[in-house]
């Protein structure tokens, strides 16, 4: 088997349930993320999506299994790991290129200031921040405003894997897919690994290269891993044209809808292994053996 840059191995997570035991909220999940990946995670609330969000981040210890990222093992916060939340976490005392350099002069002690500040207003440029904006206080900028800000020092900290913990879901329509647009052509210079926990599928297909599936909790797991047959560089009003688009987004509604119910997991079953879908209807349709007549392109999943 192939190594990962991120190997989330065996990871479950139990805690205790008020009345003397113990509520298992994920069990035995287990993924890969290679490097420079985009990988979103979909599932219902209860799941353990931020958990496993807060364990990459170092800021909380599964009850068991383990986490490596470029051949070591996660163990608490560090500078390799950026995260952004819905929430920006920005300090409001500062100006949103402090905001920027603070966190850059923790990653590069031996920079000069005007090598931090550049680097700040670099970051903060192909975020849309710029023209004034970037000397003023997180109370003075709009929601969308303190999460470019928020994006930009994650990038500008240059970590090795970015996580993403739904970091559009407290803003409008609008402003979700002008920012939208600025995370996708800074991935797209950077190719940073990010990890991202979306409830938007639309989001998920439009920023993705896989989409992680999660069944219900208890008890949840990892249980498909979509691959996002559409190709870069993509554009919201452009990707619902391709072919591959609903039959994608209709499995993963599918899916949310009826199968994560019914795939979640019971105490002290195997977890079986994570299946790998596939949908491509851009390839030529197999011709039916049983007659003349091409038959319809199916989806394939294999076991990873």
């Amino acid at each position: 088997m192939p190594k990962h840059f991120l190997s989330i191995e065996n990871l479950t997570q139990r805690y205790p349930d008020g009345q003397g035991g113990e509520l298992t909220v994920f069990e035995h999940a287990s993924f890969g993320i290679d490097e420079g990946e985009f990988v979103c995670i979909l599932g219902h609330s209860g799941c353990g999506k931020s958990t496993i969000m807060n364990i990459l981040a170092g800021l909380a210890e599964p009850t068991s299994g383990a986490v490596l990222m470029d051949g070591f093992a996660v163990s608490g916060p560090s500078l390799d790991r950026g995260v952004v939340f819905q929430n920006y976490s920005l300090l409001p005392w500062l100006s949103a290129l402090k905001n920027v350099t603070f966190a850059v002069q923790a990653r590069h002690r031996d920079w000069s200031k005007a090598q931090v500040r550049a680097h700040a207003l670099h970051h903060l440029a192909m975020v849309g921040i710029k023209d004034g904006a970037e000397f003023r206080k997180p109370s003075q900028l709009s929601g969308g405003m303190r999460q470019r800000v928020s994006i930009a020092r994650a990038f500008a900290n240059e970590p090795k894997l970015l996580l993403l913990d739904e970091p559009f879901g407290a803003l409008d329509a609008l402003t979700r897919g002008t920012i939208q647009d600025e995370l996708i052509k800074v991935w797209s210079g950077t190719k940073q690994t990010v990890f991202m926990i979306t409830h938007d599928i639309d989001e998920a297909m439009l920023l993705a290269d896989r989409i992680l599936l999660m069944t219900n909790g208890p008890y949840a797991r990892v249980a498909e891993s979509v691959e996002i047959t559409i190709p870069r560089p993509r554009t919201r009003d452009e990707i619902v044209e391709h072919p591959n688009y609903y039959a994608i987004r209709n499995h993963l509604v599918h899916f949310l809808a009826s199968r994560s119910a019914d795939m979640a997991g019971q105490a002290g079953e195997a977890t079986p292994s994570i299946e790998t879908v596939h949908i491509d209807r851009t390839m030529p349709a197999a011709v039916d053996p049983g007659g003349d007549s091409p038959a319809e392109a199916t989806l394939r999943a294999v076991n990873e």
